[in-house]
């Protein structure tokens, strides 16, 4: 029974594949069956998910498009000695509805996408219904005195701000994204080396298929005034990047601050798409030098009231017509397309197992914004059921003017 699955695992994720990816499936797969038999070696967790949606996308489809989404998750980690562990995690998910129907290129929307092995399937595609499943973890770590070395497909999440993190150079992640908790993680190897309980040297490397979509770089870390300091530098998608970071707290109120400054983003090939010089000058035309930094504080108070604010500035982030430019800020590895931007989040327990709260981000250049209110309920001990929506006002072409507007009702259940 035990060999099955392994075979099936493998012949579901690797079969007909000649993409060298890394030797860490290699080495999970082929660990004994005797090892799965030492459940003191093993251990697994995870969740089901329920998420009903309704939204409206201007730039997409026309009507308002209604969804279902059943989402999985299974969590597995393996012990085998002090020092070595892994970890192998699945994740599932089944749409019916709308999107998947009139939204152009809706898979590769939902898509991980990694420079060598996917790891993934689509277990069905019809006209209103899709059903996905990837690996988005799979690595092994070694750890021996103050070294520890990690291979695989992990999240090397850099950064201290909680919103936009401009020094995260291998898994940059997005607020509104609220439905993948773990975040996207990266093909890479990372190694750590600590000097110390609260300071460390880290070097990580992220392979590309070529030196245009790698990304290498090492960082410091040290503790030093009750504060946190970080300094980096490396190389990423064929461009140098100097940063750094700091986290502490004033008065009991946290603060947090991150810089990075990178090479000319015309230093990288531009991605393939429309000519967009109508709107402005194209990001990939940017010749000078890009810095970016966020300042971060935010208080907790007695009554549970939280409050939390931070301020986002791109060097060449655009002025006007900031909402034609957003997927070339992706790429050009930027958080936002826009100058600035202004998060601020409000959040209290309106009841012991009843928390509400509502953030909203703002781009003072072009006057757009989004709101998110939310309200979490903890029903009954691992189930939480959620409702968020999104209001986004705006011109078109703003940043936020052609957002939309969506409503979430979500139901989790944690094993």
């Amino acid at each position: 029974m035990k060999i099955g699955i392994k075979k099936s695992l493998w012949n579901f994720f690797w079969r007909g594949s000649n993409a060298p990816w890394t030797a860490v499936i290699l080495l999970f797969l082929s660990m004994p069956v005797s090892s799965f038999s030492q459940v003191s070696w093993l251990a697994a967790d995870g969740y089901v998910k329920y998420l009903a949606s309704t939204t409206k996308f201007p730039l997409l489809a026309k009507e308002r498009l209604n969804d279902q989404l059943i989402h999985t998750r299974l969590n597995t980690h393996w012990y085998p000695s002090d020092a070595l562990r892994g970890e192998l995690d699945f994740r599932f998910r089944a749409y019916y509805g709308g999107s998947v129907e009139k939204i152009p290129n809706f898979l590769d929307q939902i898509r991980s996408h990694h420079e060598f092995k996917q790891l993934d399937r689509v277990l069905w595609h019809r006209r209103k219904s899709l059903g996905y499943a990837q690996v988005d973890r799979l690595w092994l770590d070694y750890s021996r005195g103050n070294l520890e070395a990690t291979l695989g497909r992990q999240r090397i999440a850099w950064g201290t701000a909680l919103v936009w993190n401009v020094i995260d150079l291998f898994n940059p992640q997005s607020i509104l994204d609220f439905d993948y908790e773990e975040k996207p993680g990266a093909d890479a190897l990372r190694i750590q080396y600590y000097t110390g309980p609260v300071s460390k040297v880290e070097i990580s490397v992220k392979p590309g298929k070529d030196k245009k979509r790698s990304v290498a770089a090492g960082l410091v870390w040290v503790n030093a005034f009750s504060y946190d300091f970080f300094a980096l530098a490396g190389v990423r998608n064929d461009r140098w990047v100097l940063g750094g970071a700091w986290a502490g707290s004033v008065l009991k109120a946290g603060f947090r601050g991150e810089f990075l400054l990178s090479a000319p983003p015309n230093k990288s090939t531009p991605p393939p798409g429309p000519n967009l010089s109508y709107f402005g000058t194209p990001l990939f035309e940017y010749n000078k030098p890009v810095f970016s930094s966020v300042l971060s504080g935010d208080y907790s108070f007695p009554n549970s009231f939280y409050i939390h604010t931070e301020i986002l500035y791109n060097s060449n982030g655009k002025l006007k017509n900031a909402g034609v430019f957003y997927w070339q800020a992706i790429e050009a590895g930027m958080l936002s397309p826009s100058r600035w931007s202004i998060f601020q989040e409000f959040s209290y327990n309106l009841t012991p197992l009843l928390r509400g709260s509502v953030f909203g981000i703002f781009n003072p250049n072009d006057q757009s914004y989004v709101i998110v209110p939310q309200l979490t309920w903890s029903v009954v001990t691992n189930l939480d059921a959620t409702v968020i929506a999104f209001f986004a006002r705006g011109k078109h072409f703003t940043e936020w003017g052609d957002y939309g507007t969506s409503a979430f009702f979500r139901l989790k259940y944690s094993f």
